[in-house]
């Protein structure tokens, strides 16, 4: 299996034989694959290399863009098939090839396939309707065997088409016929354009009638069994039959002919009727008889032949659109409508003026990965489909119900039915999937439709979004209503974000240092590298302003790499300067720490910088302690590996369990701010810090008092046998010119 699903492979002996064709054998097929992935065309290649359909060889032609297909097509202009790609340069590339090959190419006999390694983009459905789109597929779809069968499939109607354009000067008429045929709407339609078609062809009034089998009436197609024979159209004396069982029609004779034609899968022509039979996909099949007050033309009958063929393709992709309209709209999975169905739902309300008293919720199921990661993806669906099955007997009668993501569902109805305490009970009880019983709990967002028009349908999903990341942020299994000072705070969080972006990109951001310094010998023993903004109005924004929105986004991680760069640039810098025996502490967060390439990245830093890798340490805070102890010591025991220190930042404010900081292989611990503030009274906050001094040094490590402002705190903290101080007392964080000069004067005094 290639990385993108393209094919499988299998044994050569084991790959299907295609029926014989008319072409000669001697000229391969010629296919041109159209796709911007270069391992596309190998495993295409690789997949098709040796095989033969109908005793010709293929020749595989290649385009890596929409431009260089438009200009294989019309150098080369034999091509039968077109294996292409949806999205390209654009998301709408592929499609966009399609109307420049069916109109301004005017290639109609060839046979396109569209591929997708997006599964939830389908192609819109005008243009399938419009430009006789021979197949769709999902690239992790098309095993060896299923693209050698779509080819074949594709190359036997090329070869078809070929041959009715040259063969029948009538030919014109029938393919313009199947266009518009596939631009209407469902089999119904179609049907009855081909009752009308047929008419014209013979030069007789459209009296006919066109049979369907189970897959458009209900019930297993059976051939002894009529009753799943529907009626899907008719015309002149027999119109009041549609949509009746075939065993309901009153002619005999009629009844007889279409059976006979469905059962035995052929055409029946009689003196003075024809019953067609026109092959589908699926078993999908149907006939149409035509009464004739004259017995048919030899020459009629061919172009019957020929013109059931051709409809048959059409009906084809009319099943097509109905799959790809199923798809765009629907998730197979759950039989719910997906995210595109419920924003088209709720615009329709929306326009109608239908949501008075109702309220949207988005509904997620809280730590559903690990569930899927523990006991697999397929206990993961039935877990899915037991939610479905329990939000349809609580909220199906009067509530709308949809599939937002992967987890995560729309509800939407009136708020007597969608009431806190009622989504609570979804969960109360657990969940039976096969032998195993799990509970399970959601966080819920819910918006009141009436309070926040006007809006979109977009909007209102936002807002039901912003509801549910409130819920999610205060535990499991709660629920939230948005609010408008909910709404506003998430719009400041997201221009905050905007902006932090644009000053990453633009170098607005810049470091600034403060002192470590010994307590004893009041020696500069270290630097503290924190990052700082400068917004372009020339205002300072508050690193506790910002820093949580670039965890919660992910920026954190370049922009922790780009402070881990600066600082220890800013160190060999120093070392130039003559201050050579300092060591950097750089913050880094947990999302950094969880990010996998993180080690490597540190070691690529550390390696570019020349520097002792002493003269760094990272401090972490015990928040770590979310990511799992075993993990976060054997990650924090790596680092340490390569020479680099580990501090313990803000301790005393988190998880501060002591057999997890025993297991921490940090160098020191740094008692947080709100500790030292009133260290020389019997405040709690100061009695912990008399307490943690002894604790750090019982552990092996060092300690480090944050926020040291007075002489009397230093006093304290000396007696209390504290090694290193940091804070205002000593120095503010300053700019790394400021900090030459201070480093100049510490050493002067």
């Amino acid at each position: 299996m290639t990385d993108n699903g393209l094919v499988s492979f299998i044994d050569e002996a084991d790959a299907p034989v295609a029926d014989e064709l008319s072409f000669e054998a001697q000229t391969p097929w010629r296919i041109l694959v159209v796709d911007d992935d270069e391992d596309v065309h190998e495993a295409t290649h690789f997949a098709l290399s040796g095989l033969r359909i109908a005793g010709r060889a293929l020749e595989l032609l290649h385009a890596r863009s929409a431009a260089s297909c438009v200009e294989v097509l019309q150098r080369e202009r034999d091509v039968a098939v077109v294996l292409l790609d949806v999205v390209m340069e654009t998301p709408d590339a592929g499609l966009r090839l399609v109307e420049v090959i069916r109109k301004q190419l005017g290639l109609h006999q060839l046979r396109i396939i569209l591929r997708t390694g997006q599964p939830g983009q389908s192609p819109e459905l005008e243009t399938i309707n419009a430009y006789d789109i021979n197949d769709y597929k999902t690239k992790n779809e098309l095993t060896r065997t299923k693209l050698y069968a779509s080819l074949t499939t594709a190359l036997r109607s090329y070869d078809q088409l070929h041959r009715l354009e040259l063969s029948r000067q009538g030919l014109e008429k029938i393919v313009d016929a199947g266009n518009q045929f596939i631009a209407d709407q469902g089999m119904q339609a179609f049907a009855e354009g081909v009752i009308t078609q047929i008419a014209g062809l013979l030069g007789i009034a459209p009296e006919g009638v066109v049979c369907a089998s189970a897959e458009f009436g209900s019930g297993p197609a059976d051939g002894e069994n009529p009753d799943h024979f529907v009626i899907i159209a008719a015309a002149g004396p027999y119109r009041e039959w549609m949509n009746r069982p075939l065993d309901q029609i009153a002619d005999e004779s009629i009844v007889a002919s279409l059976r006979r034609s469905l059962q035995q899968r052929q055409t029946l022509v009689d003196r003075q009727s024809v019953t067609l039979f026109f092959a589908g996909k699926s078993e999908q099949d149907f006939a149409a008889h035509i009464a004739a007050s004259v017995p048919l033309l030899e020459v009629d009958r061919r172009l019957l032949e020929v013109f059931c063929t051709n409809i048959s393709l059409c009906a084809n992709n009319v099943s097509l659109v109905n799959r790809l309209r199923d798809l765009a709209y629907n998730d197979n999975l759950l039989q719910l409508p997906n995210r595109f169905a419920f924003l088209k739902l709720l615009g329709e309300r929306l326009e109608q003026g239908q949501l008075a008293h109702c309220v949207l919720a988005k509904l997620d199921i809280d730590q559903f990965a690990q569930a899927n990661e523990m006991l697999g993806h397929r206990y993961g669906d039935l877990l899915l489909q037991a939610l479905v099955a329990r939000l349809n007997e609580h909220f199906a009668a009067d509530c709308q119900i949809g599939r937002l993501g992967g987890n995560t569902f729309g509800l939407l109805g009136p708020e007597r039915s969608l009431r806190p305490e009622a989504l609570a009970r979804i969960c109360e009880s657990p969940f039976q999937v096969g032998p195993l019983s799990r509970r399970l709990s959601a966080s819920v967002g819910l918006v009141r439709c009436e309070d926040v028009m006007p809006c979109s349908a977009e909007d209102l999903i936002e807002y039901a979004f912003v509801a549910l990341k409130q819920a999610k942020s205060q535990g499991q299994g709660r629920i939230a209503w948005f609010t408008r000072a909910l709404g506003n705070d998430a719009k400041e969080r997201s221009t905050l974000l905007q902006g932090l972006h644009k000053a990453f990109d633009l170098n607005r951001l810049f470091l600034v240092y403060q002192p470590k310094v010994d307590i004893q010998s009041e020696q500069v023993v270290g630097l503290e590298a924190l990052v700082r903004w400068r917004d372009e109005n020339g205002h300072m924004v508050p690193p506790d302003r910002f820093i949580p929105v670039a965890e919660q986004s992910g920026l954190i991680v370049a922009l922790g790499l780009w402070v881990l760069r600066t600082a220890l640039q800013t160190l060999a810098q120093l070392a130039q300067a003559g201050h050579g025996q300092i060591q950097m502490g750089v913050n880094v967060s947990v999302v950094q720490l969880e990010h996998p390439g993180f080690l490597a990245e540190l070691k690529a830093i550390l390696q570019a910088s020349q520097l002792a890798p002493e003269q760094l340490e990272l401090e972490v805070t015990e928040s770590v302690a979310i990511l799992g102890l075993d993990r976060v010591s054997a990650l924090l025991e790596s680092i340490r590996e390569l020479g680099v220190g580990i501090a313990i930042d803000d301790f005393g404010t988190g998880f501060s369990s002591l057999s997890y900081i025993d297991r921490l292989p940090a160098h020191r611990l740094k008692i947080d701010r709100a500790f030292i503030e009133n260290l020389d009274s019997e405040h709690r906050g100061a009695r912990i810090a008399r307490i943690i001094i002894p604790l750090g040094h019982q552990l092996g490590m060092k300690v480090v008092a944050e926020g040291v402002e007075t002489r009397e705190q230093i006093k304290v903290l000396q007696e209390l046998g504290c090694d290193e101080v940091q804070g205002y007392f000593y120095a503010r964080p300053m700019p790394y010119d400021e900090l030459l000069t201070w480093l100049a004067k510490a050493r002067a005094n």
